[in-house]
């Protein structure tokens, strides 16, 4: 009961936290390119300056996911979840006051620094707060219940910003991150205590259900970066297992994809369908609603019975498919179309990729759990989620110069959608590594982790 119970205060927590930032996204667009270049549907600027911000908060967060899933497992994941869940206030704030050019520059700089250390973490600290709180064989499904609160913050944000305002989106979604903050801090059990919070950088080979803890001084003083895994403990974590590397791969390639559309498919929609923030946020909606029902009632039921690997690989054959299709799309409705079949499909939301809240993320996420012990799994989402902003520097460098060519009067051909074209090719290359995973050895359920004697 007490586990169950702190399972619904992390879901809360997701839930007012991803709806804080969800519900800016149809309005982010409309922001930039009014900053930037007033009165045009077109701007490379834009799209360079989302590319280069998205290349160096890739950057960051290559360095800081592995180092905040190790040092969740050393303090705890409530107390890792506290920084960048009060760091997404600050960029939010900046826009609620004004949208003006000189604070637009001041939310673009801020929202960098800060996204370095906010982009993947939360994602990544709730996967691991899951993972020790729940059987392996029933993570999937309580994944998929995690992705769903997810879904549902996304159409509930994007149901507020159709209704609102620019002005009193931002300062709405600043108000409930602060609330969301709090609401952790006060409610959210830790799930790591005492003396279990100092674990092995990296243990050989999967761990015992039983984590050793070690013997510290404790006159020692742990210093920040000794929690930072070297290179060669990540190549190690990644060797121990075939399908541990494997499904780095997927995640690469998938998350090279997803960023790259995220990117070009806003600015892509503006300049050939004049989009505005209402419609930015009717086709959320849709997308939203579908994937709230297919995760919270069907990935649940379905997932234990095909599996998370033949899951995965249904879900990245459709998403291929889906992109070749945006990318010669002819009118609006194809768009509206797509964005419903995928999500029945089980498929990503394709202006989810900034938080990292993809379906098939999640499923790599249950995959990997499952090739570490119980008191690495933050080290384990953190070297994966390391992986996914590796991607993150790589998609907008080789997409962002693309989708500004393609869209602008300088393009070598008539060919709005070729940046879309060349993401689809991203994710054929996920989903032909993704048909080589093979099951993993299922563990019963009743070999639980014990990392969290209070919840247990």
């Amino acid at each position: 009961m007490a586990k169950t119970f702190g399972l619904s205060h992390l879901f809360m927590t997701i839930f007012l936290h991803h709806f804080s930032i969800f519900m800016v996204i149809p309005a982010i667009t409309d922001v930039t390119m009014s900053a930037l270049c007033p009165g045009r549907d077109e701007c490379s600027l834009a799209i360079y300056l989302t590319g280069f911000q998205q290349a160096i908060i890739g950057l960051g967060t290559l360095v800081m996911m592995p180092l905040v899933g190790n040092l969740s497992d050393k303090y705890g994941r409530k107390a890792l979840l506290t920084v960048p869940m009060c760091l997404t206030i600050i960029p939010l704030a900046i826009l609620a006051y004004s949208r003006t050019r000189g604070f637009f520059y001041a939310y673009y700089i801020l929202r960098t620094l800060t996204a370095m250390v906010c982009e993947g973490s939360v994602h990544c600290l709730s996967l691991a707060y899951v993972a020790d709180n729940v059987p392996e064989g029933r993570r999937a499904s309580v994944f998929g219940i995690l992705s769903g609160m997810g879904s549902c913050a996304f159409v509930c944000g994007n149901v507020s910003t159709r209704f609102l305002s620019t002005s009193s989106t931002f300062q709405v979604a600043t108000s409930v991150a602060i609330v969301a903050a709090l609401y952790m801090r006060i409610f959210l059990p830790d799930s790591i205590r005492d003396g279990s919070l100092y674990t092995p950088i990296l243990s050989k080979g999967k761990a015992d259900i039983n984590c050793p803890v070690e013997e510290k001084d404790s006159t020692d003083k742990v210093q920040l970066f000794e929690g930072l895994p070297s290179i060669e403990d990540m190549v190690f974590l990644l060797k121990s297992s075939t399908t541990f590397s494997q499904a780095a791969v997927v995640a690469f390639f998938s998350n090279l994809a997803d960023l790259g559309l995220h990117a070009s498919m806003m600015y892509y929609l503006k300049a050939k369908f004049h989009f505005n923030k209402n419609q930015f946020a009717d086709l959320m909606v849709i997308s939203g609603i579908a994937g709230t029902i297919s995760q919270l009632l069907l990935m649940p039921i379905l997932a234990p019975v095909l599996g998370e690997e033949r899951l995965l690989s249904i879900g990245l054959l459709f998403n291929c498919a889906h992109m070749f299709l945006y990318s010669v799309a002819w009118s609006v409705w194809v768009f509206f179309l797509c964005y419903f079949t995928d999500n029945h499909k089980f498929l990503m939301q394709l202006l989810y990729s900034p938080f990292c809240l993809f379906l098939h993320i999640h499923v790599c996420g249950t995959i990997v759990s499952k090739q570490v012990g119980s008191c690495e799994q933050g080290k384990a989402q953190g070297c994966i989620s390391g992986i996914c902003s590796l991607a993150s520097v790589v998609s907008p460098l080789a997409f962002s110069p693309l989708t500004a060519l393609f869209l602008s009067e300088r393009a070598p051909f008539n060919f709005p959608g070729f940046s879309i074209m060349c993401i689809g090719f991203a994710s054929m290359i996920a989903f032909i590594q993704s048909i080589m995973i093979r099951a993993a050895p299922r563990i019963p359920f009743q070999r639980v982790s014990c990392c969290n004697p209070a919840l247990a």
